[in-house]
C-alpha cells in the first residue's frame, strides 16, 4: 500500500461494504443539494457527515476493530491515528462535518446556511478522495 511503511491493510469484504455505504451516502448528498429545491441543506450536510463516518469505521473493521457506536469523526479518526499516523491529514476535514452527525436531524438542533453545506460536501469529498487514494 502505497506510503503506509509497515503498516498492514487487513483485505476484508466488510470494510469494502463500509466503502460502498460511505459512497452511496456522498453521492446522495451531492445529488439532492444539486437537484431539490428548496435544497434540503441539514440532510445534505447529515449525508456528507455519515460518508466520512462510513469511511473511517470501514477502515478500522479493516484492521479487526470493532468500530465504537458513536457518530463523532474526531473520535473514530483518533483510533485511526494510534493504527496510522497519516490519518492526521483529515483533522480539518473531520472537523469541519463533525457537527452534522445527530444534530440536522431533529428540529431547531443547529442551523445551517447554503454556504456550510458546500462546505460540507468539500470536506467529505477531501476525505472520500484519501480513502480512495489509499485503501479502496
Amino acid at each position: 500500500m502505497q506510503g503506509m511503511g509497515l503498516f498492514y491493510m487487513i483485505v476484508d469484504n466488510n470494510a469494502a461494504e463500509w466503502y460502498s455505504i460511505a459512497k452511496m451516502d456522498l453521492t446522495t448528498a451531492h445529488h439532492i443539494f444539486n437537484t431539490m429545491h428548496p435544497k434540503p441543506l441539514e440532510i445534505a450536510c447529515y449525508l456528507a457527515q455519515q460518508s466520512a463516518e462510513k469511511l473511517l469505521k470501514g477502515f478500522l473493521v479493516s484492521q479487526g476493530k470493532d468500530p465504537p457506536k458513536t457518530h463523532n469523526l474526531v473520535s473514530l479518526n483518533d483510533l485511526c491515528v494510534v493504527i496510522w499516523s497519516g490519518f492526521e491529514v483529515l483533522d480539518d476535514a473531520l472537523a469541519d462535518l463533525n457537527a452534522y452527525g445527530v444534530q440536522p436531524r431533529y428540529p431547531q438542533e443547529i442551523e445551517i446556511t447554503e454556504e456550510d453545506a458546500q462546505q460540507a460536501l468539500i470536506s467529505s469529498d477531501l476525505i472520500y478522495a484519501f480513502f480512495s487514494e489509499k485503501f479502496m
